[in-house]
């Protein structure tokens, strides 16, 4: 039994980024209790530090390259981008680093915020030390839910503290554009910064270590982005290393490279990979590893706590490191939650089983890059390690769409459908070019929903859209069947 100090709460979530949010608001739906645990800002690094900023630096990027494409509108755009205002809309959209709105929607939700590091401290139980040393003892009911994200992963370089690198966080919250930046690594962190500190008056310098950028996407598409990030002024380079830094008196960084160079810039930015946040939360009292990813089963419930009360959502149990994946993720393990809390089997309520079955096999994925690249479900070379017999169909999306052409002139695209051939429904689709990642959830429907593609005929494409590609792309699958 809890002390009399101790509050108990049906479900304790650590985290109050998006994905915690969702936990509890699933958990209060279901007339639990909830207590959401923050030790930095409500809204999380999604709002503050990665998807919410990293889109609004972006967007007046590539709303001048559009306009740019179109003739009649390309007249109107003279001089570089006002860095200025760009800032001052990313400000905006992260409330100016002001978590009041956020805070404001726990209580509106019925839900109590806990200001301070929470630490697991037993089953079902949790410590919170406040930034003033002040702690509090929390016992859940039901459960305890881990949302604490993950945290940039930097290499071990010599003089890597001495160059003082700047990750995603001074990525997207700095005001002053460097003259020279060099972003180490080629995944979406590494290609999106790179747009938009470009497309911001840097001159910047993109390294890969391996042979493309975005290596877990089709191999089209780092080909498609590299040759955007060329063709705005970006320095790109392929299969190489950086050995060492070093920060010069006067400010400037020098990366030695593997090839024997050394680049300059003035600020390096490492976008090489993430870690979980677990490494402080008290998994030792547990039997658990600190640092380490959780490992969940489809309700996101840890698989290796017995009894069933902890539950990992999100970046921490390394399903796929997306924000909207990990909101998806929360909403199935609060109802869960409160499904067991009731008594209730948890595959059979109204509004489908609460699985996580999209981590397994329709995780859409998005970057906004010049051009842009999305992608949902299995690649080509996925679908054949999975023992799949596949169909791949790929199209030329500016030749083949009128409204593409509309679009942009000279619109430069490509797409892929990955069919499976036994049971003919789409495992994957993929997508470069301006704009598509609107396209997005159509693609994410027929993947999720397993529609057979004799289905898809019927799904009419608005004219002159360029959504009209599914009927190129369906087309294009008719004639690879009829010739095999």
């Amino acid at each position: 039994m809890a002390a009399a100090n101790e509050p108990d709460y049906d479900v304790i979530v650590l985290g109050a980024g998006p994905i915690g949010q969702n936990v509890a608001e699933r958990a209060r739906a279901a007339g639990l209790t909830v207590a959401l645990v923050e030790r930095e800002l409500v809204g999380g690094e999604c709002t503050y530090w990665a998807c919410v900023p990293s889109k609004a630096l972006l967007r007046p990027v590539i709303a001048v390259s559009d306009a740019r494409r179109v003739d009649g509108a390309r007249e109107a755009v003279s001089g570089p981008i006002n860095a200025a205002g760009v800032f001052g809309r990313r400000n905006r959209y992260v409330s100016d680093w002001d978590d009041s709105g956020q805070a404001d929607w726990v209580s509106g939700i019925g839900a109590a915020l806990v200001r301070g590091h929470g630490r697991l401290a037993g089953a079902r139980r949790v410590t919170v030390t406040a930034n003033t040393g002040a702690t509090s003892e929390l016992t859940a009911r039901h459960a305890v839910v881990v949302c604490t994200g993950s945290r940039p992963v930097l290499p071990d370089l010599p003089g890597i503290d001495e160059a003082r690198p700047w990750t995603n966080r001074r990525a997207t919250d700095s005001s002053d554009v460097p003259g020279r930046l060099a972003v180490v690594g080629a995944g979406g962190v590494g290609v999106e910064m790179a747009t938009a500190w470009r497309g911001l008056g840097s001159q910047v310098t993109l390294l890969a270590r391996g042979s493309g950028l975005l290596p877990r996407m089709e191999p089209f598409v780092g080909e498609l982005v590299g040759r955007g990030l060329a063709e705005m002024g970006v320095d790109v380079r392929v299969g190489v290393s950086v050995r060492a830094l070093r920060r010069a008196a006067g400010g400037q960084a020098f990366l030695e490279l593997d090839d024997g160079s050394e680049l300059r810039a003035d600020e390096v930015l490492f976008a090489t990979g993430r870690a979980p946040l677990t490494d402080d939360i008290g998994l030792e009292t547990i039997g658990l590893t600190p640092g380490s990813w959780l490992d969940v089963d489809d309700t996101c419930r840890v698989r290796a706590v017995g009894d069933g009360w902890l539950y990992a959502a999100g970046d921490v149990n390394h399903r796929a490191l997306l924000t909207h994946q990990g909101k998806y993720q929360g909403r199935i393990a609060g109802a869960a939650i409160g499904a067991r809390a009731a008594g209730n089997p948890v595959d059979t309520a109204p509004w489908g089983r609460h699985a996580t079955t999209a981590d397994h096999r329709a995780v859409p994925q998005a970057f906004f890059t010049d051009p842009e690249a999305a992608a949902v479900g299995l690649t080509a070379e996925q679908a054949r390690n999975a023992g799949h017999r596949v169909r791949i169909v790929d199209v030329e999306i500016g030749n083949a769409v009128m409204g593409a052409k509309l679009y942009a002139d000279g619109y430069a695209g490509r797409a892929r459908m990955v069919v499976d051939r036994d049971r003919e429904h789409v495992l994957g689709v993929t997508l470069v070019g301006p704009g598509v990642t609107e396209m997005l959830h159509a693609a994410t429907i027929a993947v999720a929903g397993e529609v057979p593609v004799d289905r898809l005929w019927h799904a009419v494409p608005c004219f002159p859209t360029v959504s009209e590609l599914w009927l190129r792309l369906l087309e294009a699958y008719r004639d690879a069947s009829d010739h095999n």
